[in-house]
């Protein structure tokens, strides 16, 4: 099937059109002022939900009521550092090896704590986005 050479101008514009759209929201959302209830940018929240490691995020899962990305980050806290504490602690206990488990997961906690911080300041929604 041959296209003229109008109905390939005509798809080119298209697609240009669409592809032009695409990115125009993209940069809408990105920019867009989303506000919290804290009154700080989201990214700033999201890398706060980090600093005092599962305390803050209970902090920030209580106090941000408006955005979902601060809470997802909040959450994410909870979870995953509440888990590395448990693990750490529960490890520790068994004996000649356990503080060698304790120091494995410190180690690996605070690797995952830098990039959490990172990605939050970023504003990614989780430690696979890119």
């Amino acid at each position: 099937m041959r296209l003229s050479p109008e109905e390939k101008k005509r798809i080119y514009e298209e697609e240009k059109a669409r592809i032009e759209a695409r990115e125009k929201i993209e940069r809408e959302r990105l920019t867009a002022p989303t506000g919290t209830s804290t009154g700080l940018s989201p990214n700033t929240a999201g890398l706060l939900c980090y600093v005092g490691i599962w305390i803050s995020g209970i902090i920030f899962f209580v106090l941000e009521q408006k955005n979902r990305f601060v809470r997802f980050h909040a959450a994410q806290s909870i979870v995953a550092f509440g888990t590395i504490t448990v693990a750490g602690v529960i490890l520790g206990l068994i004996p000649v090896v356990g503080d060698a488990f304790s120091t494995i997961i410190g180690i690996t906690g605070f690797i995952v704590w830098i990039i959490m911080i990172v990605k939050a300041l970023l504003r990614r929604w989780s430690l696979h986005q890119g």
